[in-house]
């Protein structure tokens, strides 16, 4: 499946719905004072898999991986796509495969059926090659608070895009997360996140699409993401994915 780059709606319509959408239908997640850091990885194209896997394996950190099965064996704006051995090299190494929809629908535009229905297919497609699947991350970050309902009732969190830090209370159904992405800049703001954690604990979910030389603007270098791990390993927060944070959080 080849796919051009999407660009949800804007202007107040979409200002509308995204505020709808963080309001409404939560489900408010207990997060003691601890301090979490998950890596997380959207679509997924391979250079995320050949560069992202192992800046964290060397650190003996493993991360959350939302598969968009529809790009499985293709080619988008990403570059080239995982496919089945991917997934078999991420699982058996402890890294967690989680649902991202097959065709990566904008769930805020899509009716709640398709919507639901592509998650489903997606799920049983990824659990076909042997993963068990927990957790979704909305493409593009966008919902409405019918669809968090009924997701929410499938899955164990629903991760979106606003950025910022989780901490007690957060909305397990629209979980908060950062971009590394957007050049040096970018990558500044992401660091800036970190520091935050250092006045006021929480969890902190980053998320990455291509890692390459010439990335997207949805991307990163290897050394942009090297920058962003090094600082994290300097901090002392643990590294561990979403899965595992939810187990944590849980026998708190």
């Amino acid at each position: 499946m080849s796919a051009e780059a999407y660009i949800p709606s804007g202007g107040l319509a979409g200002k509308v719905k995204r505020q709808l959408a963080r309001r409404l239908a939560r489900a408010p997640l207990a997060i003691p004072a601890s301090q979490f850091v998950s890596f997380t990885f959207d679509d997924f194209p391979k250079s995320a898999v050949d560069t992202g896997a192992n800046q964290l394996e060397k650190r003996g950190w493993r991360g959350t991986w939302y598969a968009a099965t529809g790009f499985m064996n293709g080619d988008t704006h990403h570059g080239a796509m995982f496919d089945a051995g991917d997934i078999a090299r991420l699982a058996d190494a402890g890294h967690e495969i989680a649902c991202h929809t097959t065709t990566h629908l904008d769930a805020a535009s899509a009716p709640l059926a398709v919507t639901l229905e592509d998650a489903s297919a997606n799920t049983q497609s990824l659990e076909s090659l042997g993963v068990a699947i927990t957790n979704f991350a909305f493409p593009y970050g966008e919902a409405t608070p019918a669809v968090k309902r009924a997701l929410g009732a499938r899955y164990d969190t629903l991760r979106g895009v606003q950025p910022g830090i989780n901490r007690d209370g957060a909305d397990r159904h629209l979980l908060k997360a950062v971009g590394i992405d957007g050049g040096d800049a970018g990558v500044d703001r992401a660091l800036g996140w970190l520091d935050e954690m250092g006045h006021e604990p929480g969890w902190l979910i980053y998320y990455i699409h291509d890692v390459q030389q010439d990335p997207t603007e949805w991307g990163c270098t290897p050394d942009q993401l090297a920058r962003v791990c090094e600082a994290v390993a300097r901090s002392g927060v643990e590294v561990l994915p979403v899965k595992s944070v939810l187990e944590r959080l849980a026998s708190a």
